[in-house]
């Protein structure tokens, strides 16, 4: 395949519906995202259903405003892991135009996908990520502790044995009746508390790099069930403060003891401003180098998987290596090597 190929990427892993399309794995031609929240919000949370309808409903649209008459050499989708429904519209979508427009389709993981988008900046996949780097997924769904030694060679350190970061905000926010998505508001209110207001436990589950949030979310259910007249600000700054000094610590921890002197940090919680300034500040201190996925690319969106699937097909291209073209959905799909 030539190098300046042009991929179409498909994501639909959970409740945005989105296509992208990108030329010789830096220019990002477009990037079309249609979001389900107002599908979910009286809800206070993503229904699997809902999603699944609303993928169907709105794929073959969003792909059409993605692609225009562009020209394309390969089709990638997002084939795991997600909501079930969500990732069969997805595998359908792009294995019916694959065979329409006669190029061959790929299925990559959404999980690499965040990881990769943190070379993204003003459109362009133009900052090369530095290896060996210690990497931060972490979302809605996903919370993931990666060692990652090149592009498409991944250890897994640790991953969320029941609540996801993003997940705990999430219920957290319904519990304290706010509008969802219960993040962002969340750290709006946390911006009004004090941060040490209440000590919420820091689940740091030594002698592992698991996490565990659902702990910390019990914690806020009983402080509000015990406590009459509370400030919501202050629940807020302090969950908030609770859930990134765990995220920190244990991401920091993993970096020295790997040896590393980077560290990415992807996914939509990637945008929470907390995390932000105490990653970059204790990475800082102790001399190591932080990147953040931008902003605009932290939640889901097709931009990341079709640089992740232009990864895996220029590595297959230098190497002479048949690409492994696994188009199967998997709804706990791990990330694993394949250099």
């Amino acid at each position: 395949m030539k190098k300046d190929f042009t991929i179409l990427g498909i994501e639909s892993t959970c409740d945005e519906t989105s296509a992208a399309v990108l030329k010789g794995g830096t220019e990002l031609l477009s990037n079309v995202i249609y979001s389900q929240i107002d599908e979910h919000k009286k809800y206070h949370g993503v229904v699997p259903e809902l999603a699944s309808r609303a993928h169907a409903a709105k794929i073959a649209a969003v792909i059409e405003s993605a692609l225009g008459q562009t020209p394309i050499d390969c089709v990638a989708f997002a084939s795991g892991p997600g909501l079930p429904g969500g990732l069969m519209v997805g595998r359908v979508a792009a294995e019916t135009l694959a065979v329409y427009k006669q190029v061959p389709l790929i299925g990559v993981n959404h999980l690499e996908g965040h990881l990769f988008a943190c070379e993204y900046e003003d459109g362009r996949a133009c900052r090369p990520l530095e290896f060996p780097l210690v990497a931060l997924v972490v979302s809605g769904g996903n919370t993931e502790l990666l060692y990652v030694k090149n592009y498409g060679e991944y250890k897994e350190l640790g991953r969320t044995r029941d609540d996801a970061a993003g997940e705990a905000f999430d219920k957290v926010a319904k519990l304290l009746g706010l509008p969802y998505p219960g993040g962002p508001q969340v750290s709006k209110q946390a911006l009004l508390g004090r941060r040490d207001a209440i000590r919420f436990p820091r689940p740091l589950l030594p002698g592992t790099w698991d996490f565990s949030f659902s702990g910390i979310k019990t914690a806020v259910s009983y402080y509000l069930r015990d406590h009459q007249n509370i400030s919501v600000p202050d629940v807020c700054a302090s969950f908030e403060t609770a859930v990134v000094e765990t995220l920190v610590a244990k991401t920091l921890k993993a970096a020295l003891k790997y040896k590393v002197h980077h560290i990415a940090v992807g996914g939509g919680v990637a945008g929470n401003t907390l995390l932000r300034q105490m990653m970059e500040q204790k990475g800082r201190e102790a001399g190591l180098d932080v990147r953040f996925v931008d902003r605009k690319l932290s939640s889901d969106n097709a931009a990341m998987i079709a640089l992740a699937a232009y990864k895996k097909l220029a590595h297959a291209d230098e190497t002479g290596q048949a690409p492994k073209w696994n188009i199967n959905v998997n709804p706990n799909m791990k990330v694993r090597s394949w250099r």
